[in-house]
C-alpha cells in the first residue's frame, strides 16, 4: 500500500509541475533568464523558489546518505528528476524505490 502511495504521488509530483511549466515552454521557449525572472518577480514568489532550492539540497543530501546506507544503486536517477522536474517527483520517486530496497532486505533476513 505504501509503495502505491509512493507511485500515485510521483504522477502527481510529475504532472501539476508540467502543467504549468510545458505552456511557459511552447510560449516563451527555454528562456532561463525569463525563467529565473518570473520565479523571483516578488517575494511570495521568491519564497516558493527559495523554499524549492533548499528542499531539493535536502533531497540530495538526504538520497546520497540514506541510498548509500541501504545500498541502493543509481542514485544519481533521483536528482536527475529533481532537476528536470522538482522535488515533487524526485522525493515520492527515492521513497518508493528505497520502500523497495527496504522490502527486500528484508526478505533476505527472513531466509
Amino acid at each position: 500500500m505504501v509503495k502505491l502511495i509512493y507511485l500515485l504521488l510521483c504522477i502527481v509530483g510529475f504532472v501539476l509541475p508540467y502543467s504549468e511549466f510545458v505552456p511557459f515552454i511552447l510560449e516563451d521557449g527555454l528562456d532561463i533568464k525569463l525563467f529565473f525572472e518570473q520565479l523571483f518577480a516578488n517575494k511570495i514568489s521568491g519564497f516558493f523558489g527559495m523554499d524549492v532550492i533548499v528542499s531539493s539540497l535536502v533531497l540530495w543530501t538526504f538520497v546520497f546518505i540514506e541510498g548509500t546506507r541501504l545500498k541502493m544503486q543509481n542514485l544519481w536517477i533521483y536528482v536527475v528528476c529533481n532537476l528536470l522536474v522538482g522535488v515533487s517527483l524526485g522525493l515520492p520517486l527515492f521513497l518508493l524505490m528505497r520502500q523497495r530496497q527496504l522490502e527486500q532486505q528484508a526478505d533476505i533476513v527472513a531466509y
